[in-house]
């Protein structure tokens, strides 16, 4: 008898390979590739009469697909204004960063409003552990139910029972399929379990959200076709230790991707924010030397954002430089700048470059206000006036426009800034700002001028 062929692939990725070899080319892990005998293709496909005819798209009904909202505002801001009915959307994130706590709040707010119930369905953790975070903030309600299942076929047989109006699956690397060979989480399980549930999410029109682990570099675990296979890609981020949380759309069949959601972390779990500044502003008046404000885009959000500095002499030895927040070879490259056309010190000094409130910004829209900042902390001589700095700097001092300078500068004026400074290529954007003064500079001469004298023009 012949042989059955088989093939070797990869438990993280599902790259396939001849034969066996410690490493996966395609995603760099150790130890996942397995030996997998494939199934066997059909040659022929019999042709069916089609269920139902193929209707003129002017004569489909779209309201059928009318968007629901969450009653979580920032959650429905990234999806584009709510859940589509038979839309799939894959929430992922680190351990621990809070996607549960929220989903569990989103829950309850659906099932609060909804008339079929909410099901949520739990396979990491027992039914009774969900009950205490449901506790702690606030998501009890008689029309959430609660199912800890392992089992794909257990989980088709709740949604038959229940028929709820939402669906969650906490998370889709625990659900495995009993006729499918391999693990939970494995590539086979992973793709037939989302298959089946997409399959059943679009015939119900039933919205579906299902929780994705993350591989070490931030990458979504399992077989990339997962992610195509899905309606909305949601990725879950921030600093465990800090309040703030953002929510990016990653893919969008049904919105734009350039939407961020703002959450905070609190006691009582995680509450959407509308006006996130307040996070990363600390005593922005106060005429402390070392501090700026900036603001820069999250998606299409403006989030003003204080930039700190600190520079101090330094033990012998190597000068540090230590960034919290802000690109570290972006802080190099102005370091340099301010050394070699300012003439400032810096060299054998020890700088410490960090935001507030645990924002990050890498985009070179903050390069002038950390060049101000940096020069306020080696002079000891405070920032005039309350002052938001925006544009990005050339290693030949020049100050060069960024994107959306009206936006930003919108956001300063509604945050009641009395000063700006942003590059002349931006003087057409500049000027329908009314409550706002501005001043146009060419280059980091001219704004460090403006922001230590603004008298003098």
């Amino acid at each position: 008898m012949a042989k059955a062929k088989t093939i070797h692939e990869c438990s993280e990725c599902g790259a396939t390979y001849g034969k066996w070899q410690g490493q996966c080319r395609n995603c760099g892990e150790w130890n996942t590739i397995t030996e997998v005998t494939p199934s066997a293709g059909t040659k022929t496909l019999t042709v069916l009469s089609p269920g139902k005819s193929a209707k003129p798209i002017t004569e489909v009904d779209s309201r059928l697909s009318t968007r629901r909202k969450t009653g979580v505002g920032e959650l429905d801001r990234v999806l584009g204004g709510g859940f589509v009915p038979g839309a799939v959307v894959l929430l992922t994130g680190e351990p621990g960063i809070g996607k549960s706590t929220l989903l569990l709040d989103v829950s309850a707010k659906v099932a609060a409003k909804a008339s079929a119930p909410v099901l949520y369905v739990t396979g990491e953790e027992s039914a009774s552990q969900v009950r205490l975070r449901a506790e702690r903030i606030g998501a009890l309600h008689d029309n959430l139910l609660l199912a800890a299942e392992t089992n794909l076929a257990a989980v088709l047989g709740h949604i038959e029972e229940n028929r709820p109006s939402l669906l969650i699956v906490d998370s889709v690397q625990t659900l495995a399929h009993p006729e499918v060979e391999g693990s939970a989480g494995g590539v086979a399980q992973v793709r037939a379990v989302a298959s089946l549930l997409i399959a059943e999410a679009k015939s119900r029109s039933l919205p579906v959200i299902l929780v994705g682990h993350v591989t070490k570099d931030g990458t979504v675990a399992g077989p990339r076709v997962l992610e195509h296979l899905v309606d909305v890609v949601a990725h879950f981020e921030g600093d465990r230790h800090a309040r703030l949380r953002l929510l990016r759309a990653i893919k969008n069949r049904y919105g734009a991707t350039d939407e961020v959601g703002c959450f905070e972390m609190s006691d009582l779990g995680i509450v959407g924010l509308e006006d996130p500044s307040g996070l990363f502003l600390e005593s922005a008046d106060a005429s402390i030397p070392g501090t700026c404000v900036t603001v820069t885009l999250e998606g299409r959000r403006p989030l003003a954002t204080q930039v700190q500095s600190l520079i101090a002499s330094a033990p012998a030895g190597a000068p540090r430089r230590t960034t919290i927040g802000v690109d570290r070879s972006r802080v190099s490259m102005i370091l340099a700048v301010l050394e070699a056309r300012q003439g400032l010190a810096i060299a054998g000094r020890d700088v410490y470059v960090s935001t507030v409130g645990g924002a990050k910004t890498s985009e070179p829209a903050a390069d002038l206000a950390v060049a101000l900042s940096l020069s306020s902390a080696a002079t000891n001589l405070a920032l005039k006036d309350s002052l938001v700095a925006f544009g990005e700097i050339g290693l030949t001092g020049e100050v060069r426009a960024t994107p959306a300078i009206a936006r930003r500068l919108a956001e300063a004026e509604r945050l009641g800034f009395k000063r700006a400074i942003v590059p002349q290529a931006a003087a057409d954007e500049a000027r329908g700002v009314k409550n706002l003064q501005v001043t146009l500079v060419r280059t980091l001469a001219e704004a460090l001028q403006a922001a230590f004298n603004p008298s003098e023009k």
